[in-house]
């Protein structure tokens, strides 16, 4: 579909993409990969068409479309969310204007035996059989199981987008992106501003339901889950893969070695070559072999070991002066903004040492909690900072907060005070902006490189509790990996919101998840607690299906209480007449899945069926077989959208 031929791009001398050629298929599911900076946001920029490479060139169809989400954007205001969402279907919205327009023309000519009034109806038929195609019946429905699968709820529909997060506004573009169903969809860190179900739900969005994907993430597992093809960006030239990221590393340490071996023994060969040469050079009676081998080296084809790039991130903590045992306790905790309450009785105790997630739906509290900590905000009940406890506070948007207009090695020049002034050049150094880079302007930063830059901060005093707010926006594998590796090694305190599940893995001993206005206490990492929600969710599910018997049905909340309480024991194990239950509901929902399966073969069939009759001279022009086309693909689209929800009902049975 997309041909990239002999792509290069320099920026000021440096080279970015050196002579770069592939091409993206039909239902790729491509991850781009790369260490900051290395040029992934360019190269989406570059096939989207907003900015022209040096040379080389970007082929593709006239008609093809493609759909293109940037990690900034600027937002507009004037609309209600729905509203916004609609702007996906604004063809429809024309032709069906147009159509309008050439209906009341018919109504008011009455010229009926011309020519121009017949073609006129032949236009009009045209466009309703297109519109037909296009399922413009069905997007109101497209638009609410689209808005709702990303987090928001049908009262959040009426509601201004300006009453919104960045984040969220942000979750409204992804949703008009999807809508419009591109045949390519290019996503720069499109997990960013979505928390964990979300991301679970665009990920089945994605491999179900999408044309080609073109995706920059660095969280793991979302570009696990959905891509099957590695493309990495490294120093300049790309490493195509077919397979996903955690082979993709496999495959790369194996090709690399491999190489090294093969370098290392023709290195011997030749050394034993020019060995004979130098030694019987002379020699008469050994000219006619050392001329064969000098032949042989001059023919010889060289092993080349691929560049690798080498520049190391260096973190590490500064040791955490001793704080008292219990850093921060809570005693009913609550915010409310008017009539909107935030969370209410959060009631916990955070040890010291203790590493913790703040997990949870985005607008459920976690960075106003955060905040309540910090003391920004005010807030209801008691909360109470322990003894000698000093903060280090990384926010959510702590790279956009800095100045663009001046030097990396000047931003941390205006904050570093005292004997650290003189390491300034050492700690950017660790950093990876060392030299010519520590010069750079902060507006011709990557996303991840301000993200580096912002941690720096943390790193210029002693603290004891680390409050990181989404401390992995922007940041690449490698670099997340040190991260995480550094916040082990702190032996201070740590607070970390985040939605990358695998950063949260084996990094916190504790989760605190923020819904429904409650903070709940959950003992164990980050793959324990979705688990247990998968468990409570399905029980939650039959408590609502199976009334009691004494015919009142269980009341939930105090149910949910219950099962967060006795947490640490585990769960509690099902009757006999309760296994029953969910075995006669396995089956039921296996049955369907196939029954779903069978269908949308079944309708497979038909559609190819009718596309090979259209390929025909005949069936090009019949008007019927439009129709049965349009009303087939939307079929199948509402059957795979049913095959979507019923896997995902079965999975839950299953687990």
């Amino acid at each position: 579909m997309i041909s990239i031929e002999g792509l290069s791009v320099a920026f000021g001398g440096n080279t970015l993409f050196d002579n770069i050629t592939y091409v993206i298929n039909k239902k790729d599911r491509i991850a781009l990969v790369g260490k900051n900076g290395a040029g992934k946001s360019t190269m989406l920029k570059i096939i989207a068409g907003l900015q022209a490479p040096t040379s080389g060139c970007v082929n593709m169809p006239k008609d093809l479309t493609v759909g293109y989400l940037p990690q900034q954007m600027n937002l507009t205001d004037t609309r209600t969310v729905m509203e916004e969402a609609e702007q996906a279907f604004a063809h429809i919205f024309e032709l069906q204007a147009r159509i309008e327009r050439m209906n009341t023309e018919l109504a008011e000519r009455t010229d009926y035996e011309s020519d121009d009034y017949q073609e006129l109806i032949e236009r009009v038929s045209n466009a309703n059989e297109q519109l037909a195609l296009i399922g413009a019946a069905n997007y109101q429905a497209e638009i609410e199981k689209t808005l709702i699968g990303l987090g928001f709820t049908r009262e959040d529909f009426g509601r201004d987008t300006s009453e919104f997060s960045g984040g969220w506004r942000m979750r409204i573009e992804l949703a008009k992106l999807l809508l419009q169903r591109p045949d390519v969809l290019l996503l720069d860190e499109p997990t960013n501003h979505l928390d964990i179900e979300s991301i679970q739900w665009l990920e089945g969005f994605l491999a179900t339901r999408a044309n080609a994907v073109v995706l920059v993430s660095h969280d793991r597992a979302f570009i696990d889950n959905v891509t099957t093809r590695t493309i990495e960006i490294s120093l300049g030239r790309i490493y195509d893969y077919q397979v996903n990221y955690s082979h993709y590393v496999v495959l790369r340490q194996e090709r690399l070695e491999q190489q090294m071996r093969a370098y290392e023994n023709q290195q011997k060969q030749i050394q034993d070559t020019e060995a004979f040469i130098e030694r019987f050079r002379y020699k008469a009676t050994k000219s006619v072999q050392v001329q064969s081998r000098i032949k042989q080296l001059a023919k010889l084809e060289r092993v080349e070991v691929d560049e690798v790039d080498t520049s190391h991130l260096n973190l590490k903590f500064p040791p955490a002066p001793r704080s008292g045992d219990y850093p921060i306790i809570a005693e009913g905790v609550g915010k409310s903004y008017g009539d909107h309450l935030v969370f209410a009785d959060a009631t916990f105790t955070i040890k010291r040492g203790e590493k913790v997630a703040f997990v949870g739906k985005n607008g459920e509290g976690k960075s106003t909690l955060v905040k309540c900590i910090m003391g920004e905000i005010p807030y209801t009940g008691t909360l109470k900072i322990g003894h000698n406890v000093k903060i280090g506070y990384f926010a959510q948007n702590q790279a956009s907060l800095l100045d663009e207009s001046v030097t990396v090695f000047d931003t941390i020049d205006r904050v570093a005070v005292g004997d650290i002034r003189t390491k300034i050049r050492d700690i950017l150094g660790a950093f990876m902006f060392g030299g010519e880079a520590s010069d750079k302007k902060v507006k011709v930063l990557s996303g991840g490189e301000r993200t580096r830059l912002a941690m720096i901060r943390l790193l210029l005093e002693p603290v004891n509790l680390l409050i990181l707010d989404e401390p992995t926006n922007h940041l690449d594998m490698r670099t997340k990996d040190v991260l995480k590796q550094a916040i082990k090694d702190f032996n201070g305190t740590v607070i970390v919101v985040s939605h990358d599940r695998e950063f949260l893995d084996g990094l916190v001993s504790k989760v605190y998840e923020f819904g429904g206005g409650r903070v709940r206490e959950h003992l164990g990492g980050i793959y324990d607690f979705l688990e247990r929600r998968k468990l409570e969710s399905l029980r939650e599910l039959e408590q609502r299906a199976t009334p009691l018997a004494g015919g009142k049905k269980e009341n939930l909340p105090k149910a949910e209480a219950t099962a967060a309480v006795s947490m640490g024991n585990g769960a509690s194990k099902l009757s006999y007449e309760e296994q029953k239950e969910v075995a006669r509901r396995l089956r039921k929902a296996e049955k369907a899945v196939a029954d779903l399966e069978a269908e949308i073969a079944s309708l497979e069939a038909q559609i190819a069926e009718v596309e090979t009759k259209l390929a025909t001279p005949d069936g090009a022009s019949d008007t019927s077989l439009y129709e049965e086309h349009g009303r087939l693909k939307k079929q199948l689209d509402d059957t795979m959208w049913k095959w979507s929800e019923a896997s995902e009902t079965l999975e839950q049975l299953q687990k």
